[in-house]
Formats: C-alpha cells, structure tokens, sequence
C-alpha cells in the first residue's frame, strides 16, 4: 500500500476519532438549549427543592382534584403556555417544570435527572390533586413517558412525541457510532407497553424535527386500545400549538 494513501487513511482515521470524541463531549449542547422565564410574577411560581438543585415551577393554583403537570420541548419557555393554558383548562390546577438550568432553575440537565425531577413534582402534585393528566411536548414527551410508567397519573397527552431520542440522533449523524456515544437517550418505547392509563398522541401534519415514522412506532408500542392518535393538519413541529387544534385536541383528551 503507497506510503502517501496510508498517511491519508491515518489522517481520516484521526479526524474521524476527534469527531466522535466532540460531539461524546459536546452532546448534551446539541440537546438542551436552557430558555429564560418570560412569566414571572410570585404568584405564578413554585420553587421545587431536589437534592442538588431548586427547579422552578410555573404555576395555577386550583384547589380540587384535578391537575396538569406539563413537560416541555429542549428550547422551550414553559411559562408561555400559561395564558392559554388558564383559559382552556380553568378546573385544573396547572404546573409547568423549567428543567435543570431553564428559566431560573439551578443545576445541570440531563436525562437522570430530568426523569428524578419529573418523579419528584409529580409526588408533591399528588399530595394535592389526586387526577392528575401528564402533557409532554417533544422532548418532554419522553419525559412524560417515563414518569406515567412509574407513578400512577390519570392520563397521558404526548405532543409530537418520537420513539426514541437515540434514533432522532441516529438520522442526523448517520456516519457516528451514535448507540455508544449518546447518554440520554430518551427510549419512550421501552416503557410504553407499561402504560395502561389513556393515551393521546397530538402529531403534526409536517413535523420537520421528528420523522412521523417515529410517532407511530411509539404509538404502535402501546398496548391495544390505551392509545390514540390525531395529526393537526398544517401544522410543523414548531407551530403545532398555533392551530385552534391543538389546546381543542388536549381538552378532549383531558
């Protein structure tokens, strides 16, 4: 073999080393992208103690039994959801989780520790309402997934959801050995057949981020009858809750 073509494959075997070795490192930049809190006022918030961390809870105070914990997408300030979600859902007391370094929460996010803080909310919820409906929204849905296969919520809304972060991260670095270097991977599939409460899948018409191949794989693993399933028409990953369609999908759902 020439002496030139094997320094070239060496070269190759190096750069493609140094970029697996950036992205292991540099993975969870390309995940979490923290927002500030838009929505801010006392009476609107709860400061949740965790054991390394204080997150931040947009609240609605409602005495009763019912109640929404909302998780949300990897760029989204969940406290913008408060307006509408005040006048669609007015019997429900509502919380919406800024994740570990969103929106004034302390601490670093990860998957562990965003599935101990959605565990750690739901219970102190519990304590007070005991109909509580999970909404998770993109990245959150894998949370909301998680959390409903371990505790005992009264239904499950998952907004553009997928199968598996691993296999979103798979498609858009098909050349990096994807299985070995991802640590949070957000495998909603392997706890859906634990799920027995119902289930709503809201799914957009021409969601640009999450193949709708990994929507219905996801919906495909519930077990019959616990999940159903409605594409907004027109609408994209990012612009889904634009749509009259969408709060009108969660108010049937709830």
């Amino acid at each position: 073999m020439p002496r030139k073509f094997m320094t070239f494959l060496v070269a190759v075997a190096f750069a493609y080393a140094a970029f697996c070795m950036a992205l292991f490192a540099f993975q969870r930049s390309l995940i979490y992208f923290p927002q500030p809190r838009e929505i801010k006022t006392p009476q609107s918030t709860m400061i949740l103690p965790v054991e390394d961390a204080e997150l931040v809870v947009t609240i609605r105070p409602r005495v009763g039994p019912k109640a929404i914990v909302y998780f949300g997408g990897n760029a989204e300030d969940v406290s913008l959801n408060l307006p509408s979600f005040d006048k669609a859902f007015p019997d429900h007391a509502l919380y919406l989780l800024h994740y570990r370094s969103y929106g004034g929460s302390s601490g670093t996010p990860s998957e562990e520790a965003i599935q101990q803080d959605a565990l750690t909310l739901f219970d102190k919820v519990r304590a007070e309402h005991s109909d509580i409906a999970v909404i998770g929204r993109s990245l959150g849905t894998g949370v909301a997934v998680h959390l409903s296969s371990q505790r005992s919520a009264s239904r499950l809304i998952l907004v553009t959801p997928y199968d598996s972060l691993q296999e979103i991260a798979a498609d858009q670095f098909p050349y990096a050995p994807v299985k070995w270097l991802l640590r949070d991977k957000f495998d909603s599939g392997k706890y859906a057949s634990r799920i027995t409460i119902p289930t709503a899948i809201v799914a957009a018409e021409h969601d640009e981020v999450i193949p709708s191949s990994s929507t219905r794989k996801l919906f495909e693993r519930f077990g019959k009858g616990v999940a159903s399933m409605k594409v907004i028409p027109a609408t994209g990953h990012n612009t889904i809750s634009n749509s009259s369609e969408y709060l009108a999908a969660i108010q049937v759902a709830l």
